[in-house]
């Protein structure tokens, strides 16, 4: 190996930020909601169908060309999605200029969303592959920019459509993140084969736990983890999405919040999304995959249960932001444990795969609370219909640590045998 023209691993994690960075700008859609409906005189819950569309794109695309980011490598894929999601941006303003609302669904959510898809999925192998040893860790830093985007693009964009008009905010942006996910894209790349980092050389005293298996896409579709993984990832973010979308009532309806000190607290909630993704996927390099995901869970029983009857702000709104924390915290933590389950040979695929349940679960989630809701009147019993849902993950979260458990032992024996 010429170490002389490896490249720097944190440069290389820097860049999957810079990628994810930019494509987190659909989580501040809300701020664009006002500005655009005003624009095709129609109501919000009109243009939220983009919003809607872009997340379901982003499942399926990440599924479905999750192979073929695997066979092309990060540069060309990340380079694809840069100009799919830049696209989409500059469309939706020609959208906004021409009044053409579908050509808006078509640009926001069918070529955006693509370009989303790609550029999620695209770091992440790349990732895991450069640090067999701290992947949580790594993995968590790419996510953790897709959670944090709309901290730092919501202001952007709310500057720009003041300042120089809507569709004119569009073109700016579109071209903001085409520049930033194609300059990220021009850097990332696979590892030397059989690349491990300083400190980690075989006969040295640290070691790299051993991946369960290491097989294709295909493969990884048979097998009972994979169903695991998928409900576990499929009931946390249904669960997830929905006490977001019902953090402002909930707080107005129990803490007696005004509409603007609820709305402060949906802020806050962006930061320990990402905050949720750096930590937990850290821990999880030390806790264990299965053993963070099984915390996640029992906490998440008890709080959607008890909640509703907590009227103590301090305590209520911890508990909420703890929630969240494991909301992100899900997310960041699931390449690694893929990685941990299925090797590296197709791991974009595989986790594209699985974030299908995203696209799914993004819709699924609040038509459940509102069913409930509707049907009940009660934001208690709904709540406590969330918690049920996590008794189920937590039972799935055993049967999935057991399997592990019982993979490594199988592996152990066959090691010492030989």
């Amino acid at each position: 190996m010429n170490t002389q023209k490896l490249k720097n691993r944190w440069l290389i994690a820097l860049s999957a930020v810079g990628i994810h960075i930019s494509i987190g700008s659909v989580y501040a859609y809300s701020v664009i909601t006002n500005p655009v409906k005003d624009i095709f005189d129609v109501e919000g819950s009109v243009i939220k169908w983009a919003f809607k569309i872009a997340i379901l794109l982003l499942g399926f695309s990440a599924a479905f060309l999750g192979p073929w980011v695997e066979k092309v490598g990060p540069k060309v894929s990340g380079t694809t999605a840069g100009i799919f999601y830049g696209l989409g941006i500059l469309g939706s303003g020609l959208a906004v200029q021409l009044e053409s609302l579908f050509l808006f669904y078509l640009c926001y959510g069918v070529i955006g969303g693509i370009g989303l898809g790609l550029g999620y999925i695209t770091p992440v192998s790349t990732l895991v592959k450069w640090f067999p040893d701290k992947r949580g860790l790594a993995t968590g830093m790419a996510i953790m920019g897709f959670g944090f985007s709309a901290l730092i693009f919501g202001p952007v964009m709310q500057t720009f459509f003041e300042t120089v008009g809507v569709a004119n905010a569009f073109f700016l942006l579109g071209v903001i993140y085409m520049v930033l996910i194609l300059a990220s894209s021009r850097y990332i790349e696979r590892p030397p084969e059989g690349y491990m980092p300083e400190g980690f050389k075989v006969g040295q005293d640290k070691t790299v736990k051993a991946d369960i298996s290491n097989v294709t896409a295909k493969e990884a579709l048979k097998s009972s983890r994979f169903i695991y993984i998928w409900l576990m990832m499929f009931i946390n973010i249904t669960c997830g999405i929905a006490i977001i979308a019902a953090a402002s009532p909930m707080m107005q309806e129990k803490l007696s919040y005004t509409p603007m000190q609820a709305a402060a607290v949906v802020g806050l909630i962006g930061v320990f999304n990402g905050l949720g993704r750096i930590i937990w996927s850290g821990l999880s390099d030390y806790l264990g995959r299965p053993n963070t995901y099984i915390i996640f869970f029992i906490f998440q029983i008890l709080a959607f249960y008890f909640l509703p009857e907590i009227t103590i702000e301090i305590v209520f709104l911890i508990i909420l932001f703890t929630v969240i924390t494991m909301y992100g915290g899900g997310f960041a933590t699931l390449p690694a444990f893929l990685g941990d389950l299925f090797g590296t040979k197709q791991l974009g695929a595989i986790h594209g795969m699985v974030l299908a349940g995203w696209g799914l679960a993004g819709v699924i989630g609040p038509t459940i609370y509102d069913v409930v809701k509707n049907t009940t009147g009660s934001l208690d019993i709904t709540l406590k219909v969330f918690s049920g849902l996590f008794v189920i993950a937590f039972i799935v979260s055993l049967l999935m640590k057991r399997s592990v458990n019982k993979a490594y032992n199988k592996m152990k024996s066959s090691t010492a045998v030989s």
